[in-house]
């Protein structure tokens, strides 16, 4: 794979030059726009000579020639983590880890007003709520569709908090996009290319879901589909992965976050709730996964778990959640005292 990455002021002309010169040489080719930097992606070149005289040609900042299969995503050509704005003045990779919660699927308005308000006192910085759940059940609650983005609006104007919320089609995430600040893929749909070709083009913050049987590299091709279509901000969220063992939802894999950290330039968040599926598990999770290095949580709030239509035996209440944000800046602050070195 070659990738032909252009300056900041290279132009449409210098664009056009280097397709030109892809195309007589009879090269498959793909131009990503992103908010930065633009690039030619030629993945029939393996060979560092292929790309003589490129580097040359006005507008070329760079030329990498890569074997690895999601070069966008990478460090060799997106660099080290860098900050990420994800709404209007909320930040991941900025320094303080990034916590999104509330209830897993919006149920009524009381529920939700009540979950958001109490997250947004204990300090969470995002909103999350189901408005459509993918149920492995056909006749478990299936979320309540737009009327549900409509009470996630309504949310975020009370309480100031950008949401997040799950899309599961091309044709959901465009008519949700324009009402929503982040649009997840969950872990079913992590392979969903129709999907993940939507979401580069439609510029919203993505949170990416690892699949429930998803190795690694099969998780940061699925980002490199969006990072591919222009969208660069994608954030990668390790939510458990399936194994024999029925003690806990899934088996959480902390052991990602650092290596992800070396892989790739995205942040990365972890959803202990998902992982462990019970409630007595989520805090300590989450503190581990923030020693681990991680830049953010995702965890389930609920004002009544005992009353919650989707996931109430793993979420917390809404005192819990406090007492987790407490125990987290705890353990923020810890790592500042003496950074780790897999962090870094």
């Amino acid at each position: 794979m070659m990738v032909v990455e252009m300056t900041g002021e290279s132009t449409g002309r210098d664009l056009d030059r280097i397709c030109e010169s892809m195309a007589q040489n009879k090269k498959s080719f793909r131009v990503v726009s992103g908010r930065s930097s633009s690039y030619v992606m030629v993945p029939d070149v393996s060979r560092t000579e292929d790309s003589a005289g490129i580097l040359s040609l006005p507008g070329v900042r760079k030329v990498h020639v890569s074997s690895c299969c999601h070069p966008l995503a990478s460090r060799e050509i997106g660099g080290t983590p860098h900050p990420m704005e994800i709404a209007a003045g909320v930040w991941i990779n900025g320094g303080e880890p990034l916590v999104m919660a509330g209830p897993c699927a919006v149920e009524n308005r009381n529920q939700l007003m009540k979950s958001a308000e109490g997250v947004k006192k204990a300090g969470a910085h995002v909103l999350r709520g189901g408005a459509f759940k993918p149920r492995s059940h056909p006749y478990a609650f299936q979320g309540l569709g737009s009327e549900g983005i409509a009470l996630l609006k309504e949310a975020r104007k009370t309480t100031g908090l950008p949401v997040v919320t799950e899309v599961m089609s091309p044709e959901e995430a465009e008519w949700i996009a324009p009402h929503i600040d982040i649009l997840q893929v969950g872990a079913r749909n992590m392979q969903n290319f129709s999907l993940l070709k939507t979401l580069g083009g439609l510029g919203k913050p993505v949170l990416l879901k690892r699949g429930m049987a998803a190795t690694v590299e099969e998780w940061l091709q699925a980002a490199e589909y969006i990072l591919a279509g222009g969208n660069e901000r994608v954030i990668l969220c390790e939510r458990g992965i399936r194994s024999f063992d029925r003690n806990t939802r899934n088996t959480l894999d902390l052991s990602v976050v650092p290596l992800l950290k070396s892989m790739t330039h995205l942040p990365v968040v972890v959803d202990p709730s998902h992982a462990t599926g019970k409630r007595d598990l989520v805090t300590p999770m989450s503190l581990a996964a923030l020693a681990a290095g991680a830049d953010g949580l995702v965890v389930e709030v609920h004002c009544e778990p005992g009353e919650a239509l989707c996931d109430g035996p793993q979420s917390l209440t809404p005192e819990e959640f406090s007492r987790l944000m407490e125990l987290a800046s705890r353990v923020t602050q810890a790592l500042r005292k003496e950074e780790p070195a897999w962090t870094m």
